[in-house]
Order: structure tokens, then sequence, then C-alpha cells
């Protein structure tokens, strides 16, 4: 048996810019960290010849005889395609479980993506640097999966920690924030993430932000463009410490973040932000792509009371975490050993 965990991540700036479409033109740069929410993927010898996939979250299973060609189509096209990749389509048995639900921003599926890579790597006798998983991860889903989306979760994902990551067209590199331990801590007792109760596909959206990208739209540009700029101004803050600018910051993200397309927020959102700003949040912004997920709230401790009543008041749940620095990992091998190439 094997059992693999990755963690999720929450973005604080650069969102947008780590799309293809964008920084292979102009190169893009995130900032984020992971939280303690994970991702597990388990793998068991199954005896025979079949291959089986069992997802929790999304409560289907996939049966997969062996020496057949294994297509990543239709439910669980995710794990297939990874084990495709892997050259692997019998004798294993593969189950997945998130601690978030799919569709709330936090960057799920990609972590499903770098958790089953880590697990199936090992069961492969692959070792894996965390920038060769973290590429492997989004080769599979943009190139191979076709899917519209950028590079950022499977990089905070594979990495974990609070991390500056860039992305240009002749490489990706990732730096650790150098932030005192009191920055950190008082960063994470100041961030507060609400569920507003809306599950999204993040596809649609990202879609439509890669097309006006491609179309070189003025205002979705020059607002990437200061979204970029504003990673360097972030990354200075959180080093520096100063953490009323990095609440501020937040704010002229959110704000510019919704220019990027059609569908980051809606009416429902606005009316939310709104609230918690005037209830005492300094800044925030929708976690992922937008259009539901997790609202993210920048407050000082004195207000946090004030603002966790008034989203309770609209029916959002505020959930409690913490910073991981431990990115993805093998937490169990009993040293199940997986032979590629069996078709």
């Amino acid at each position: 048996m094997i059992i693999a965990r990755a963690p999720v991540r929450i973005s604080f700036a650069g969102g947008g810019t780590d799309l293809p479409a964008y920084f292979m033109e102009h190169g893009g740069a995130v900032v984020s960290t992971t939280i303690d929410k994970f991702v597990y993927v388990v793998l068991t010898v199954h005896p025979g010849s079949e291959l089986q996939i069992l997802s929790s979250d999304y409560r289907t299973f996939f049966r997969h005889t062996g020496g057949e060609v294994l297509f990543w189509e239709g439910d669980l096209n995710l794990p297939k395609a990874i084990l495709h990749e892997f050259d692997i389509d019998r004798d294993v048995s593969m189950f997945l479980a998130s601690e978030v639900p799919p569709g709330t921003g936090l960057g799920s599926s990609s972590t499903v993506t770098v958790a089953s890579i880590k697990a199936v790597s090992a069961a492969c006798g692959r070792t894996l640097t965390k920038l060769e998983l973290a590429e492997m991860a989004t080769h599979i889903e943009i190139e191979k999966l076709g899917m519209p989306i950028g590079f950022q979760d499977q990089f905070a994902s594979a990495f974990g920690g609070l991390n500056w990551f860039e992305f240009r067209a002749d490489g990706n590199r990732a730096d650790p924030l150098h932030v005192s331990p009191d920055t950190v801590a008082g960063l994470q007792r100041r961030l507060l993430l609400f569920f507003t109760g809306q599950a999204r596909d993040s596809t649609q959206i990202l879609a439509r932000q890669t097309e006006n990208t491609k179309q070189h739209k003025p205002v979705v540009l020059e607002s990437l463009h200061a979204v970029r700029a504003m990673t360097d101004t972030m990354r200075r803050c959180l080093e520096a410490g100063d953490l009323e600018l990095f609440g501020k910051l937040l704010h002229e993200g959110w704000e510019l973040k919704k220019k990027f397309a059609s569908g980051v927020s809606n009416e429902r959102v606005d009316g939310l932000y709104t609230t918690a700003r005037n209830a005492g949040a300094m800044g925030g912004k929708l976690a992922g792509a937008g259009g539901g997920g997790f609202m993210m709230l920048y407050c000082e401790e004195g207000r946090q009371q004030a603002v966790t009543r008034a989203m309770e008041v609209e029916g959002l749940r505020r959930m409690d975490y913490s910073f991981d620095n431990g990115g993805a990992r093998v937490l169990l091998n009993t040293g199940l050993r997986l032979v590629q190439g069996n078709s």
C-alpha cells in the first residue's frame, strides 16, 4: 500500500498571470501559500488483470481490463490520464479523497493531480523533484487533457509553503519567501476563510479569460500587468512584515481581478464582499478563478468577530485552518511496486 497526500492552496496575488496565454508572452508570477487541507491518494495491489479507481468526492467508480487501451475521457479522466502517463493499466486500485469539496477555489482538482503523481511515481520507483512533479502535473492537465487552466495550483501543491512562483516561456522558478515567524503567525490569524455555499466550475471563467488575453483586450491586459507587478510589491511587504499593506493589496487585487472576464464575480459575491468590508474587513477576494467557493478576508484581530457574525448572517460558514509547509509527500509505503508497460 502507498498513501500520498498534497495540500490545497490559497493565492494572495498574481492569479491569472499563471495562464499560458499570458505568461508565455509577458511572464507571470504568483504569491501563495498552502494550508492544512489535503487530497489523499491510496494505492493498493488488486490481484488479477484489472485496474480500479474510486473517488469519494465524486462518488463514482471505474474499472478497466488490463491489456485494453486506457482512454482518459469521461468520469475520472484525470487519474486515468495519470495512470496512462506512467503506462499502468492493471493490478492496482486507486482511491481518491479530499478534505475540501470540489469547485471551491482552493485548487483541489490540481492537488488531486499532484497527489496522484506522487503516489504513482513512488509505486513505480521513480523519484521526482518538486519542480518535476509540478511540471508533470501541468503537462497532464493542460497538454494531455486540454484544460484551460494555469500553473499556480500544481506548483503550490507540489512545493508547499509560502512562495513566489514565476512562470515564463523559458522556464519556471520557485522562491520561498523569507518571512519572520511572527509575520507568518500574524498573517494566519488575520486571514479568514468563509465558504459561500456555492461550488463552481472554473473552466468556463478561465476559458473566457484566456480568450480575452489572446485577443489582447486592453482592459484585461492592463489589469493582468498590474496584478503581475503587485506580486513583487506583496513579496516585499510580507518579507518586511507590513501586514497592513498586505490587506490593502488584497483589496486592490480583487478589484483588478474582476476585470479579467465575466463571471469572476456576481451580484451575490459583490454584496457579500461589501458586507464584509462594512463590518471591518480591510481586503479580500474569492479564492481561485472566482464565481463562488471560498471567500478569503483580511481582518485586523479586533474586527474578526464582527466580520464573522456578518458573514454568518449571510449564510456563510468560517473554516478553521493552518498554514502548511510540507508540500506533496508519501505518508506510507509498504513496498508496493507497479510494473509499467503491461499492455
